[in-house]
């Protein structure tokens, strides 16, 4: 992972550089509005495709991609059950970044 160098020194209060570059690349996994539902669907319960398909009103395809992306940052992960995979949060840190944001939007209407 490259370091960019216009990062902030490292200090009491501020984490290392390689740490901001991480939570720089989770907040973009996090930063479409497709996966911020998805998220928030996951939230409540894990989730198989077609199930998020149905309550996103997206594509199978679409959802799939996005799956893919949440997947390979660590926010979601699959647990195959026979022919279907059924998708989770990793933990409740990043629903909590999603919830609050989102909160936060619908404050400042």
């Amino acid at each position: 992972m490259d370091v960019p160098a216009d990062l902030p020194a490292p200090g009491p209060e501020t984490p290392g550089s390689t740490s901001l570059v991480a939570a720089g690349d989770l907040l973009r996994a996090l930063a479409a509005p497709v996966r911020i539902a998805i998220v928030l669907q996951l939230r409540s319960s894990p989730r198989c495709v077609h199930e998020l398909v149905d309550a996103l009103a997206v594509t199978q395809p679409l959802i799939s991609q996005h799956l893919r992306v949440l997947k390979a940052a660590g926010v979601v992960r699959g647990d195959r059950r026979g022919r279907e995979v059924v998708y989770r949060l990793v933990d409740d840190h990043l629903a909590h970044i999603v919830v609050d944001a989102v909160a936060h939007v619908e404050e400042e209407s």
